[in-house]
């Protein structure tokens, strides 16, 4: 899985590693869904006359290969969540939009991925069990006419028998790997249910961090809301004073032009 380390360390491309690691799940996403609808198909060609043993390789193959799709895609949603803060709140409104649609198309992916994955082993099963009861009931059936033939055509039938054999224990083995491909296709079910339970643990933990960020931006908002409020009223006060000041020394002012005058008048 490509690493973004560069988050951690304080490079001056966090933006672009950011934006590239985005664009990534989004492919990935891309990916999955194209996927997803191959594998429909075929699982709809299961039990028809297109169904066929390469079918089965090929469902599998892809299957094996989204899976792996899906945990490297859900790994690097969560490298998405742990990145550092964008420098701006525009910026983090804007991120958060991104990894939120992101997180949605992920998980609407993955559901129709469990979908098929679940409609494959269903269909799988439906015809392991149809093509045991063939496999057996024609071994032993074909054990009873075995034992009439080394009767009727000892040379012939020996050649027969060994064909009929060979041809047993082909389906005998085409059956196994068959049971197999299902037990790890339900294993890949349970582990894509595993992939669920941490998105969602994922996106709880966001909402947390996101409430808490708007609380503490808030909080900063009614501080810097007080503070300016608080400005004002020095502001006023000052200007109260000072208007007191000009009163005070224009009575005093006065008074001292009333003394000089009096004292004028006295002497004259």
């Amino acid at each position: 899985m490509e690493s973004f380390s560069s988050y951690h360390n304080g490079g001056q491309n966090r933006e672009q590693d950011y934006q590239k690691l985005a664009q990534t799940i989004g492919t990935s996403i891309q990916k999955i869904s194209q996927n997803v609808s191959s594998m429909q198909r075929m699982i709809n060609q299961i039990g028809t006359h297109q169904d066929s043993r390469e079918l089965r390789k090929q469902l599998h193959s892809i299957q094996h290969y989204t899976q792996q799709l899906v945990k490297d895609t859900n790994g690097y949603i969560k490298d998405l969540s742990t990145a550092p803060m964008a420098p701006t709140q525009s910026e983090q409104r804007q991120r958060r939009m991104q990894r939120e649609r992101l997180q949605d198309e992920f998980t609407s992916t993955l559901n129709m991925f469990q979908a098929a994955q679940r409609s494959a082993a269903q269909k799988e099963k439906e015809q392991v069990n149809k093509a045991k009861a063939q496999v057996y009931g024609d071994m032993f059936s074909g054990g009873f006419k075995r034992d009439q033939q080394l009767i009727e055509l000892q040379d012939s039938s020996s050649a027969r028998q060994q064909q009929m054999q060979l041809q047993e224990e082909q389906d005998l083995e085409a059956l196994q790997e068959q049971e197999q491909a299902i037990r790890q296709l339900e294993s890949d079910i349970n582990d894509v249910n595993q992939v669920f339970k941490e998105l969602g643990a994922l996106v709880h933990d966001q909402g947390e961090i996101v409430d808490s960020i708007e609380a503490s931006v808030e909080r900063t908002e009614n501080y810097v809301s007080e503070g300016a409020q608080q400005l004002r009223q020095a502001n006023t006060y000052k200007n109260k004073i000072r208007k007191k000041k000009l009163i005070l020394a224009i009575i005093a002012a006065v008074i001292l032009a009333v003394i000089i005058i009096i004292i004028i008048w006295k002497t004259s």
